[in-house]
């Protein structure tokens, strides 16, 4: 069993979780609520993840994080740093790859609030963010701890945009799929059978 392979996958599992709920929050919330102009399109961005290859979305943040191009050369030389083969890479191709997982749950939990409920705490002068934390979060939340679970396992599983962008760098980058697909390709089943 590869220990550090696993620890790195439940380490990158929380710390993506960590961002993910309150982008989630905000954004299913603000999703669920408004109309605006270009709301479809952005929607449509946002689950672009869910229909692209892990392997495409990986390349293309592979080569946007590259230090020679783009937003990757504009890292390199203002905080002198990459996104690519280092745990941090990991943890922003693994909230882009999750996005979906995690707003559109919390959307669909949101949107189930009926509005007179909302109408009637600010009819009783409750404050926005006291509807928010004493109505509205309460009653999504079990849209919300969906979104955690399902993102929480993909994480785990993640593979295709890990390899890409993270590589396969043993206690740095190498996540248990990782760990598991090295073992098969080594002919080593008994390995891959009890990491997996």
């Amino acid at each position: 069993m590869d220990w550090q392979a696993l620890a790195l996958s439940v380490k990158l599992s929380f710390v993506t979780l960590l961002f993910l709920l309150p982008i989630g929050i905000l954004l299913g919330r603000w999703l669920a609520y408004r109309q605006f102009w270009g709301k479809s399109l952005l929607q449509t961005l946002l689950a672009l993840p869910l229909v692209l290859p892990p392997t495409v979305l990986g390349y293309y943040l592979l080569v946007a994080f590259s230090p020679n191009q783009g937003l990757g050369l504009w890292l390199a030389n203002t905080f002198g740093t990459t996104l690519i083969f280092n745990f941090q890479g990991l943890v922003l191709a693994s909230i882009i790859f999750n996005l979906p997982f995690a707003i559109h749950p919390m959307q669909r939990a949101f949107a189930a609030i009926p509005r007179e409920i909302r109408e009637a705490a600010a009819c009783c002068g409750m404050r926005p963010s006291l509807v928010l934390w004493k109505i509205e979060l309460p009653l999504a939340w079990p849209g919300i701890v969906s979104a955690m679970v399902i993102c929480f396992a993909h994480t785990l599983g993640e593979f295709g945009i890990v390899l890409m962008v993270g590589g396969n760098l043993p206690a740095e980058t190498q996540t248990i799929a990782i760990a598991i697909y090295d073992r098969v390709q080594s002919f080593d089943d008994h390995a891959a059978a009890v990491m997996s």
